[in-house]
């Protein structure tokens, strides 16, 4: 009887705990670095004097490319954390934008309150969606998404919706000033409005995923089966990812509609979809930075490629594209991550005093 139960004992696994952290192939959930501090400190230094260094045009760039950068990051919670590819929120997108823009055209609310309202909106749509998907993995799940990008300009034409969405003719809004009387441009204003939700919104979404769920995610990406066997509620948390990522997709979309002053079903076209999944590819879906080296791919390749060549800029744009592909193994991000570990360790290697033992120790006997 004791030798069956010591079998029995050898044979169990012990059940690994999601406190550990995984850190495969995944975003890194430490706390950032003295380097990496002063630099954040000063990039959003920079960020905040952009308003006085350009045009109100480069300024638009510039805040299109912080949108842009929200929903990437949304992407990357999807796809970087739980594996889900999503070829859709293009929808989720002129969802928000649509949410805050018949929420100031047709009922009058200040545009700051519409953007918590959009987010919502989309996570609730983003939850419900992702749980009949759940039964759909990989291609399957990304042609499934992709029909929603699809329906999703049809849909917004319906005439029993016109009152509403304003049928193919959209909406079209008002540009806000600046506040309290504040002595700045329009244009700076919602730049700077747009910085300020990015930058929530990303601390958001990094203190999420360096927590329980990030962990579990990363669990359900890497090992499904083992997940599971942990406890992990893998529909509910895959679910849960589809939400959160659409919530900052619905709060990029809201601000969106703010920036541009319209909204058309025509302006969400199927093909935004794909600049959303080629630009979180692109910019690295590894890093916290890729989603801004993504959006500035997204913002301003296209338009580089129109002034090479006006016959045929896209034709460039898929070359650059695939360039980056072949070229940048884990993004833009990953591959200026991996060049500044090689400095380093070479700058390490290359010190009077590398390898020397310090103060208060001795060195340790070399083995044969």
């Amino acid at each position: 009887m004791a030798a069956i139960s010591d079998n029995t004992a050898a044979r169990v696994v012990p059940p690994v705990s999601l406190a550990a952290p995984v850190v495969s192939g995944a975003l890194r959930t430490g706390g950032l670095s003295r380097l990496e501090r002063t630099g954040l400190v000063l990039l959003l230094a920079l960020a905040c004097a952009l308003p006085l260094l350009v045009t109100d045009y480069r300024l638009f760039q510039a805040t299109m490319t912080l949108i842009y950068a929200i929903v990437l990051f949304g992407l990357t919670i999807l796809t970087g954390y739980s594996g889900q590819i999503s070829l859709g929120h293009g929808a989720f997108y002129a969802l928000g934008a649509y949410t805050t823009a018949i929420l100031i055209a047709r009922l009058g609310m200040p545009y700051w309150a519409t953007l918590p309202i959009a987010g919502a909106v989309c996570m609730v749509v983003g939850f419900l969606f992702g749980r009949p998907a759940l039964r759909l993995q990989g291609h399957y799940l990304a042609l499934a998404t992709f029909a929603l990008a699809v329906a999703t300009p049809q849909f917004l034409k319906h005439k029993s919706l016109q009152g509403w969405t304003g049928g193919v003719q959209g909406i079209t809004l008002e540009k806000p000033s600046a506040p309290f009387g504040l002595p700045m441009t329009p244009d700076a204003w919602l730049y700077l409005l747009t910085l300020f939700v990015a930058v929530v919104m990303f601390v958001l979404g990094r203190n999420l995923l360096k927590g329980r769920i990030g962990r579990a995610l990363l669990a359900i990406r890497d090992h499904p089966t083992a997940a599971s066997a942990m406890g992990v509620n893998i529909s509910l948390y895959k679910s849960l990812a589809f939400a959160v990522s659409a919530l900052f997709t619905g709060v990029a979309g809201g601000l969106g509609a703010i920036v541009v002053q319209f909204v058309a079903p025509d302006s969400f076209h199927p093909l935004l979809s794909i600049l959303f999944l080629v630009g979180a590819v692109i910019g690295g879906l590894s890093s916290w930075w890729g989603p801004l080296f993504g959006a500035m791919f997204i913002q301003f390749v296209p338009n580089f490629a129109e002034d090479l060549s006006k016959s045929a800029p896209w034709a460039i744009y898929g070359v650059l594209m695939i360039l980056s592909v072949f070229l940048l193994k884990k993004g833009i991000a990953g591959a200026l991550e991996g060049g500044w570990r090689r400095l380093t360790r070479s700058r390490r290697s290359s010190s009077p005093t590398a390898g020397a033992p310090t103060s208060g120790t001795t060195p340790s006997s070399e083995t044969p």
